[in-house]
C-alpha cells in the first residue's frame, strides 16, 4: 500500500523489520537500507536503469534478500515545494512497483539530498570517479535517514502520530 504520510506508513510497519530507501534517477536507482531497529541508514548499491520490469525485478530481489518491510522513495519536489514531472514519475513508479511488492511504500522529500551526499563525499576526499559511482546510493541513505529520524521523533511524541504533518 502507498502512503502519502510517514505516520500512516509507520503505523503499518511490522516491528523489527528493516526499511529500504530509493533515490530514483533517470539512469540509476540508488538503494540504501536500515537496520531492523530503524536507527541507521546505510548506502547499499546503485542499480543501472534499463526498463521498469528489469529494474523492479532487481529491486524485489534486493528487498527479499534483506527482509525489507517497507520502502521509502525520494520525492524530488521543486525548491518551492511544488511537484513537477519528476514527482509524477516517482509516484507512477510507486504505483507500478506496489503491484509487484506487498510491503508499504511512502515518500520522503529529497530536496538537496544529492547536494548533501556530494558534500559528504567531498569532505571524505573521495575521487571524482568514485563519487560518480556511489553518489546515488549515498543520496538514498540521506533520504532514508531523514525518514528514520522523523519516524523516531513521531514514536517519541505522545499523540504526535495523530497530528497532521
Amino acid at each position: 500500500m502507498i502512503h502519502n504520510s510517514i505516520d500512516t506508513f509507520t503505523a503499518e510497519l511490522p516491528p523489527m523489520v528493516a526499511l529500504a530507501g530509493l533515490d530514483l534517477g533517470t539512469r540509476t536507482i540508488g538503494v540504501a537500507v536500515s537496520d531492523s531497529f530503524r536507527s541507521v541508514a546505510t548506502p547499499l548499491e546503485t542499480v543501472k536503469r534499463k526498463k521498469f520490469g528489469v529494474d523492479a525485478a532487481a529491486l524485489v530481489k534486493i528487498l527479499q534478500a534483506r527482509g525489507i518491510g517497507g520502502l521509502v522513495l525520494g520525492l524530488p519536489r521543486n525548491m518551492d515545494g511544488s511537484e513537477g514531472p519528476r514527482c509524477q514519475s516517482t509516484r507512477a513508479f510507486a504505483r507500478n512497483f506496489a503491484a509487484l511488492w506487498e510491503g508499504p511504500i511512502t515518500f520522503w522529500d529529497e530536496r538537496l539530498s544529492t547536494v548533501a551526499a556530494e558534500k559528504a563525499l567531498l569532505e571524505a576526499d573521495t575521487t571524482r570517479k568514485r563519487r560518480s559511482e556511489v553518489i546515488d546510493h549515498v543520496a538514498a541513505a540521506y533520504i532514508l535517514q531523514g525518514a528514520l529520524d522523523r519516524m523516531r521523533y513521531l514514536n517519541a511524541q505522545p499523540g504526535a502520530a495523530d497530528a497532521p504533518e
